[in-house]
C-alpha cells in the first residue's frame, strides 16, 4: 500500500527524484566520442572499444545491443558493412551500418574472443554462454563517460543510441531518415526522442531560401 500525500508520515520525506537528473540523457558530441575511443585504446580494452563503437553505429537500445550474436556481425572472416536485428521492444527489424572504426574494433575483439556464430558477441562475466546484462552495460557506460570528465547523471546507455541519430538530424534535418534508423514506429516518437522544438524547425526554415 502506498502513502497519501496528506498522510503525516510523508511530511519531510524526500521525493523519489530529489537530487537526481531526470529526463532524456544527452547525446555525445563527436569530440567526446573520440575521447572515449582514445581512453579505451590507451587502456587496452578491446571488448569495450568494440561494444562502444557498435553502440554508436547501430543506434540500438541496450537490450538489443547486448543480445547481438557473432553471426549477426560477420560473414566468413569479415565484419559486415550492414547488419540487421529484430528489436525486442517493437518486434520489428532494424538495419544499421558498421563503419570502418567499428569493423576494425569488432574484428580485433572477436578474434580475441573466439566462439561460433551462435555465441553472443559480448558474453556475461558470470556465465559465458549468456550475454552481458543491461546493468553491466550501464555500469560500463558510466565508467566511460566519467573517464573523460562527464557527469554520469547526464549520460547513459541511451546517450550512445542518440548520438549518431542527433548528428544526422542536425546535419540533414531529415526526421524520416532518423526514424527509420532508430526503428521508431511513429515519427512523433522520433520528434520527442530528439527533442525537436520550434527553434529547430525555425533554424531549418531560415536556412532554406526560395
Amino acid at each position: 500500500m502506498g502513502h497519501s500525500q496528506y498522510d503525516p508520515a510523508v511530511r519531510g520525506r524526500k521525493a523519489w527524484n530529489a537530487g537526481r537528473q531526470v529526463g532524456a540523457k544527452r547525446p555525445l558530441k563527436p569530440r567526446q566520442v573520440w575521447q572515449i575511443r582514445f581512453f579505451l585504446d590507451r587502456e587496452g580494452r578491446l571488448r569495450d572499444r568494440a561494444l562502444f563503437d557498435l553502440a554508436i553505429d547501430s543506434k540500438l537500445r541496450g537490450c538489443d545491443l547486448i543480445r547481438i550474436k557473432i553471426g549477426t556481425l560477420v560473414i566468413g572472416s569479415q565484419i559486415l558493412t550492414r547488419a540487421m536485428v529484430l528489436q525486442q521492444k517493437t518486434g520489428r527489424p532494424v538495419q544499421f551500418e558498421l563503419m570502418s572504426d567499428a569493423r576494425a574494433s569488432l574484428l580485433a575483439w572477436l578474434e580475441r574472443r573466439g566462439g561460433t556464430i551462435d555465441d553472443y558477441a559480448f558474453p556475461s562475466r558470470i556465465d559465458p554462454t549468456c550475454h552481458m546484462s543491461t546493468r553491466q552495460y550501464a555500469r560500463l557506460v558510466d565508467e566511460w563517460v566519467t573517464a573523460i570528465g562527464l557527469r554520469r547523471e547526464e549520460y547513459g546507455t541511451h546517450s550512445l543510441r542518440r548520438t549518431k541519430a542527433s548528428i544526422i538530424y542536425k546535419a540533414t534535418g531529415n526526421l524520416r531518415a532518423v526514424q527509420i534508423l532508430l526503428g521508431h514506429t511513429k515519427i512523433e516518437n522520433t520528434v520527442r526522442y530528439l527533442g525537436v522544438d520550434i527553434e529547430d524547425a525555425l533554424a531549418l526554415s531560415e536556412g532554406t531560401e526560395i
